[in-house]
């Protein structure tokens, strides 16, 4: 099969600053935008017990006032270059207009290293973060989602939210998060990527002198991942809802996996796309009419730990049990059955025809270039993915479902009008 996707041309200058941060370049003749990510290792694995959400909360807040300037100074230098700069629990990130790349380096370095965490912003953000918290405790989607990660990791640090509970929220006060900047944000947790019209040598420049007097640190150690056995387990959120929200899966895989590529041509075929042509698509949304919104995917959550193979669809109570079983059905189709020639073809023509468009904006490609870093990916991954997804087969996406796809060893997590017993009744094999 010839794929016929244009060439995406990412080229990449890697430098090692002496603060100890990688540093990747991305430069883009004529691009009108610049683009910047940073990436700092650990995230939310850090959280001590109790102070769920630390990690978020210095990302977050991280623009709120630096040493050299308040909070609304920050935003009156970015408005008139149309920047923007936000964090979260794993770095900061931002843009602006290419010829202002200078001002926006030097402030997310500010950021960086001298974030000061003001008290009267810190109580007002994590006021607004509180306000949010609650509206989600009483969300059956979100619930539903929290619920269905818990089953999956159980006290995995992946079965939490990142940005942590009521309580925990509660909890945390500035010194504790101006603290775990100083220990955690350090140059050898940290990379660096950007993409734009830029010279290489000339960001490498700017970041070797912001970044100058910023602490090395010691690089990040994860701790061993230990995650429950996959099996049959349920859990219900009660509200009285007219739509329930089900989630059902289990464990997945890592990005690292072999088994990458052909699983994400799965996908394509099982529950993510093309448009509604996917089967649990035309199974429970177009044939059967149980919902409008309804997926399935395994390699969207992949990364350096396991993801998850996650089913979701918001249905009515009365369908619950015939949504379920829909899914378990397909999922047991696509492994004991070949995926037909045509079938296969309209999946990866999709894949590889959408595959560039997803790389115009300088934010996907320098977001792009954190991923490579992570996940050790070759440097052509972008000229190789296309190809690789054109030589699957019906062979490689039956195998790798098998190997992968568990229907009888899948949690079940629903949110809205059910009862327990239902739900449990639901996944038992008839």
């Amino acid at each position: 099969m010839k794929t016929g996707a244009p060439t995406i041309e990412l080229a990449i200058r890697r430098f090692e600053l002496s603060c100890g941060a990688t540093l990747l370049v991305s430069p883009r003749a004529g691009a009108p935008v610049f683009a910047l990510h940073t990436h700092v290792r650990g995230g939310h694995s850090l959280d001590p017990k109790g102070r769920e959400g630390l990690a978020y909360l210095a990302g977050a807040l991280a623009d709120q006032g630096t040493k050299k300037h308040g909070e609304e100074e920050i935003a009156e230098l970015l408005e008139p270059a149309a920047g923007s700069l936000s964090g979260d629990a794993s770095g900061i990130s931002g843009h602006i207009a290419g010829r202002d790349w200078r001002l926006l380096c030097d402030l997310a370095c500010e950021l960086l290293i001298e974030a000061d965490y003001p008290e009267v912003q810190f109580r007002r953000q994590r006021e607004r973060l509180l306000e949010r918290l609650l509206v989600e405790r009483d969300d059956p989607r979100v619930r539903g989602e929290q619920l269905f990660r818990r089953l999956v990791y159980g006290d995995h640090f992946l079965g939490r939210s990142s940005y942590g509970t009521l309580e925990s929220i509660r909890r945390i006060r500035r010194r504790e998060v101006l603290d775990f900047q100083r220990e955690h944000w350090v140059g050898e947790r940290t990379i660096l990527a950007v993409c734009g019209d830029v010279e290489p040598e000339e960001v490498r420049a700017l970041f070797e002198k912001r970044l100058e007097r910023w602490t090395r640190g010691t690089p990040f150690t994860p701790t061993e991942a230990r995650f429950p056995e996959r099996g049959v387990r349920t859990d219900v959120f009660r509200a009285e809802r007219q739509q329930v929200h089900v989630y059902l899966g289990h464990l997945g895989v890592a990005r690292a996996d072999p088994d990458y590529v052909p699983l994400v041509v799965m996908d394509h075929v099982l529950g993510t796309g093309p448009g509604f042509t996917n089967r649990i698509s035309m199974k429970l949304r177009d044939e059967l009419g149980l919902a409008y919104t309804v997926n399935a995917a395994i390699h969207a959550s992949a990364g350096i730990l396991p993801g998850t193979f996650c089913a979701y669809i918001g249905t009515s109570p009365k369908h619950v049990t015939t949504a379920i079983r829909g899914f378990m059905a397909e999922m047991k189709r696509i492994r004991e059955e070949k995926v037909g020639d045509e079938e296969l073809a309209t999946a990866k023509s999709y894949l590889i025809g959408s595959f560039a468009l997803g790389f115009q904006r300088a934010s996907r490609r320098a977001g792009f270039l954190i991923s490579m870093e992570r996940h050790k990916l070759p440097t052509d991954v972008l000229e190789r993915l296309p190809r690789e997804y054109a030589a699957v087969t019906p062979d490689d996406v039956r195998r790798v479902a098998r190997k992968h796809l568990h229907p009888d060893a899948c949690v079940v997590a629903a949110s809205g009008a059910i009862d327990p017993k239902q739900l449990a009744r639901a996944v038992t094999p008839e």
